[in-house]
């Protein structure tokens, strides 16, 4: 299985979307958008921003392992 490391963050207070190369193996709790200042952090259940508003899910997601842990 091919780990894709690029997904495009959205965010959900502007609508401004922003591709970000995901880390291979670390959660990113916070993410701060480009175009209104919104400071993103994951939705309830999920391990990270990328999980959350991204158009894929972190590495350790896509592999099956539990992310950050």
């Amino acid at each position: 299985m091919e780990i894709i490391t690029v997904s495009k963050i959205t965010c959900p207070h502007c609508g401004f979307s922003r591709q970000e190369t995901t880390p291979a193996d670390a959660c990113k709790y916070f993410y701060e958008c480009e175009n209104c200042k919104a400071i993103l952090k994951p939705k309830q259940g999920d391990c990270c921003v990328f999980c959350s508003y991204g158009t894929v899910k972190c590495p350790p997601m896509q592999s099956g392992n539990s992310c950050c842990n």
